[in-house]
């Protein structure tokens, strides 16, 4: 599909209420709480899981290897990110460097992964609250939670940014709390509780296989946070707010994994850990006693996380869908943007919809894995940008460049190949799953939507001008 097959539809205008341009009101602040808010979840359910599958050091060395991943994209991203400032992040970047074709599956990677990935926090938010008043339905519980935050994120960018904030500087104070009451009682010897396999030692009880195996798990310490650009057209200052408020976010998430991680398998065991719904406050209960003030309140700070994550990412996957629909890539009645609050709210609500039904019908571990296995396609096409645009277009006008450019992206790009196959390894179901979602989504562009790409959305508009400039010269 080359630019010159992109149509400007008569409905495509972006001066009308059905679509245009998003408020400008984020700073780097904001962007922090955001970024943090999309992950914040991670560090009080979930990551445990990798004790199981590669005992403590597996999952250690799992999580380095992801921090490493994460970091090397932020500032890789960051620099995508101010040269190409628009709501569609991987989609937008991937469609300069790579055409339509590449502009889409990555962006299908990403809406994936923000618009599945809610239905499995609901589910958790749900068990939360049926534990405190138990007899409620479950699906009474996940529509009335997504009902909540749909309308929040409708309402407003501005509020629903705030609140997060707010959430996230709570789940973080919960962490505090947590690392306060747990350092004193820290106990090295409990990290190696897992009984190793035949030929395997304390240290790698199921060798280096585990690492391997683990490593979705040290995803999830980070997962999410490379959505920050979907609100690039929100930012105040784009090119000087969005690598603050990727560096910031990221350096904050990397201090929590390792104190999360450490902290709660030195004072709750790692055998215990490997299994707990809830590793902080079980962890803390095995030295104060479940009836410790602490317990019950990291209880309830935890369902702050779990809130985070849930909102921040309703707000992306929003974002997601309308950059997609407004270049015609998806139904464009998607990029319907709220006349009077400035949102895209059909983008949201429908968004809502598919997490609704999927989180009350689907099998929470195959929608987690083809979430995060949409992330990780968005990752891989990302760092190919990064290293084509540099190619391609060497003069694009970049106010961030990646530091240790090209081994930063490059870094990056051979980690997430590997993070793709791990998954893989340790789910081969996901192969099917994945793959199935993706072909239908594929074989809509291929037979309709190619054919009805419009030139008036802003990313579009830059590729064929970029293009037609480079034809000039």
């Amino acid at each position: 599909m080359q630019d010159a097959q992109v149509k400007t539809h008569a409905g495509a205008a972006c001066d009308h209420a059905e679509t245009g341009q998003l408020k400008r009101f984020a700073g780097p602040l904001l962007l922090w709480g955001l970024g943090v808010g999309y992950v914040i979840s991670g560090d009080y359910f979930g990551w445990n899981f990798g004790i199981a599958a590669g005992g403590f050091w597996g999952l250690f060395i799992a999580t380095i290897l992801m921090g490493i991943m994460y970091t090397a994209m932020c500032f890789t991203i960051s620099e995508l990110a101010t040269a190409i400032p628009f709501t569609g992040g991987a989609y937008a970047f991937a469609r300069k460097a790579m055409g339509p074709w590449g502009g889409y599956l990555a962006g299908i990677g990403v809406v994936l992964e923000y618009v599945l990935a809610p239905a499995v926090i609901a589910n958790g938010i749900a068990g939360y609250i049926t534990f405190i008043m138990p007899g409620l339905p479950k699906w009474v519980l996940v529509t009335g939670v997504f009902i909540i935050f749909l309308a929040l994120n409708t309402f407003g960018a501005k509020t629903t940014l705030t609140f997060e904030l707010v959430v996230t500087s709570t789940a973080l104070v919960g962490l505090v709390i947590f690392a306060a009451l747990a350092v004193p009682h820290f106990d090295a010897s409990k990290l190696l509780e897992i009984a190793p396999t035949a030929g395997n030692s304390e240290t790698l009880p199921f060798g280096l296989l585990g690492i391997w195996a683990a490593i979705p798990y040290g995803i999830w310490f980070y997962l999410a946070i490379e959505g920050l650009p979907l609100v690039s057209e929100e930012c105040k200052d784009p090119t000087k707010d969005m690598p603050k408020g990727l560096i910031s976010s990221i350096a904050t998430l990397l201090v929590a994994a390792f104190v999360v991680l450490f902290l709660a398998a030195g004072v709750g065991g790692a055998e215990m850990m490997s299994k707990s719904g809830s590793p902080l406050p079980e962890a803390l209960g095995a030295v104060y006693g479940n009836a410790h003030w602490a317990i019950k309140g990291l209880g309830i700070i935890g369902l702050a996380g779990l809130i985070a994550s849930f909102n921040g990412i309703i707000f992306g996957a929003g974002r997601a869908v309308f950059a997609l629909s407004r270049a015609g890539y998806l139904p464009r009645f998607l990029s319907a943007v709220h006349p009077r609050f400035r949102t895209p709210y059909v983008a949201i609500l429908v968004g809502g919809a598919i997490g609704i039904v999927s989180a009350i019908l689907g099998n929470g571990d195959v929608l987690i894995q083809i979430a995060v296995f949409g992330a990780v396609i968005s990752y891989i096409m990302m760092m190919l940008s990064a290293l084509v645009l540099r190619v391609r277009e060497p003069h694009l006008h970049r106010p961030y460049k990646v530091p240790g450019y090209p081994l930063t992206p490059i870094i990056a790009l051979v980690l997430a190949i590997v993070a793709l196959f791990a998954g893989f390894f340790y789910a081969p179901k996901v192969i099917l799953w994945t793959a199935l979602v993706y072909l239908v989504f594929v074989l809509y562009f291929w037979l309709y939507s190619r054919h009805h790409l419009v030139a008036s959305a802003p990313e579009e508009e830059f590729a064929i001008l970029a293009k037609a400039e480079a034809e000039l010269n």
